[in-house]
């Protein structure tokens, strides 16, 4: 495993753009390849926003309180407007929000600015809402950790229902830009006997799961569907799970797929696992990586920023002045 530390780095936010990490929310500061810290303006954002997320090509970016109700969409570092959603529950579980891009190349933002378990599909450029039809009927679900597919066709959502268990949905774009009620109940359900804490999508249509070890499982019977402690690769296409097995470590909620054997599992500290067999690659036992198991952490003190490079595969943990980049 590469390792790269930054000290003495001041952050609010972190994310990706191309091969250098940037602040959105402190004068877009740019922490470069070779270690040099710049600054690209000279602002703050005057707000307790600890999170941000970028369009694929940069152009634009939010920044957010992972467990509030506000953000910024920023183009280019100025502000377009600011992004809301509704403060049920907001305190306790990760803001909801991706960028995606339809197949005319229009940006939009999936999030949920009126209620929680209300999604929208937001034109970026005009603050547009295109999916703000009058029939709609949302389930009982709080969206959360919104991942779009690398092909921009579809979008998980890993967030969780009541009372409370962790459960993952799942969206095609296009058929809800054409029927937004589309939006209201997932297209599709893993058939699993425990929760889903976790999932990243391998390729557009194979999906890693994985459960949490210490939750109550659906059924006591036994069974050989994907249980607690386990991780299991979701077709989407077909509706199956396949490729079900314990691995050589808990599963958390930030397994992150590398490429089509391995991937970043970051519970307590970051790890390479091969999820074909479950057998731990490489570890990094000394760099503390958090302990979240949910889209639910109730507070972010002792929780790292988690930043993934979806082009370089690289991940960036940062905590107090110090910054871990790591790769395969």
């Amino acid at each position: 495993m590469q390792r790269q530390t930054i000290n003495e780095a001041n952050f609010s936010t972190l994310t990706w753009a191309d091969d250098y990490l940037i602040d959105w929310a402190n004068s877009g500061t740019v922490f470069l390849p070779d270690g040099q810290i710049k600054k690209l303006g000279n602002y703050y954002l005057a707000f307790s926003f600890d999170s941000a997320i970028s369009s694929s090509d940069g152009m634009y970016s939010v920044v957010y309180s992972r467990l509030g109700t506000k953000g910024l969409l920023l183009k280019n570092r100025e502000i377009l407007r600011e992004i809301n959603r509704s403060y049920y529950h907001a305190e306790v579980y990760e803001y909801p929000v991706a960028f995606a891009q339809l197949k005319d190349g229009r940006d939009i933002l999936i999030h949920c600015p009126n209620e929680y378990n209300r999604l929208e599909f937001e034109e970026v450029e005009t603050g547009l809402l295109l999916t703000n039809h009058t029939d709609r009927n949302p389930s009982d679900f709080f969206h959360s950790r919104l991942e779009v597919s690398p092909d921009n066709k579809t979008f998980l959502s890993k967030g969780w229902g009541w009372h409370p268990f962790d459960f993952v949905e799942i969206f095609d774009i296009e058929e809800c830009i054409e029927n937004p009620k589309a939006l209201d109940k997932s297209k599709l359900t893993p058939d699993v006997s425990a929760e889903i804490c976790t999932a990243s999508f391998i390729t557009n249509e194979l999906v890693l799961i994985g459960s949490p070890n210490d939750t109550e499982p659906f059924d006591d019977e036994p069974s050989d569907k994907l249980k607690n402690g386990e991780i299991g690769i979701w077709n989407i296409t077909t509706n199956e799970i396949s490729g079900v097995l314990k691995p050589n470590c808990s599963v958390g909620g930030n397994l992150i797929v590398i490429d089509d054997t391995f991937a970043w599992e970051l519970y307590q500290h970051p790890k390479i696992i091969n999820f074909r067999t479950g057998e731990i690659s490489e570890e990094i036992k000394e760099i503390y990586s958090g302990n979240q198991i949910s889209s639910i952490i109730h507070t972010t003190k002792d929780l790292p920023l988690i930043a993934f490079n979806r082009k370089t595969k690289q991940i960036a943990i940062g905590k107090d002045e110090t910054i871990e980049i790591l790769a395969k």
